[in-house]
């Protein structure tokens, strides 16, 4: 699994959410996962969630974490999977860091009730794709939210940590995979 660090603020506005967009931006093929800070801005047309689509949602804050993660299997099912253990992953960080107590519902996270994060997990004719932006600064946000900022914790710290342990757990599964027998 392949990790990367953009120090370049990026804006996020749902058109990385595709195949190969790390690829083309970095130039790294295969398996991974590349996190950068920048605004959110993803309506319309750009969403994903069929949910927030048809009730004409946005997704804005005015700094966040990104994570972008591609996997090239089809798998919609082991996409949200995925979707889930780095939304775990993100949330065991930031308690260890801020001993704050992160409440996960489901792809959620919050602290005292208000959004820390924001993620989607779709698949391509190629690849399986997650996305989870964590707040810096929510302005902006159509609910109520909590940033990193506000938790004065850095944000590529966090970013450092979260896509570190993800690539160990993706490891970890390969090799818990390869030591089993089949049975009949």
């Amino acid at each position: 699994m392949n990790v990367i660090c953009c120090r370049e603020d990026l804006t996020y506005d749902g058109s990385q959410l595709r195949s190969h967009w790390i690829y083309d931006r970095f130039g790294v093929q295969g398996d991974a996962l590349v996190y950068f800070t920048g605004p959110a801005a993803v309506s319309g047309e750009a969403l994903v969630d069929l949910v927030d689509r048809r009730q004409q949602e946005t997704i804005r804050a005015a700094l966040m974490l990104h994570f972008l993660v591609e996997h090239f299997d089809q798998d919609l099912h082991r996409a949200v999977l995925r979707q889930h253990l780095l939304c775990a992953l993100v949330g065991e960080v930031v308690a260890e860091l801020t001993g704050r107590l992160i409440t996960r519902k489901g792809d959620d996270l919050f602290i005292d009730q208000r959004k820390l994060s924001v993620s989607i997990a779709t698949v391509s004719p190629v690849s399986s794709l997650v996305h989870l932006g964590v707040n810096v600064d929510p302005t902006g946000a159509p609910i109520a939210a909590v940033g990193l900022g506000e938790l004065k914790i850095d944000a590529l710290q966090v970013g450092g940590l979260v896509a570190q342990r993800y690539a160990d757990e993706v490891r970890q599964v390969a090799v818990a995979c390869s030591k089993v027998r089949w049975v009949p």
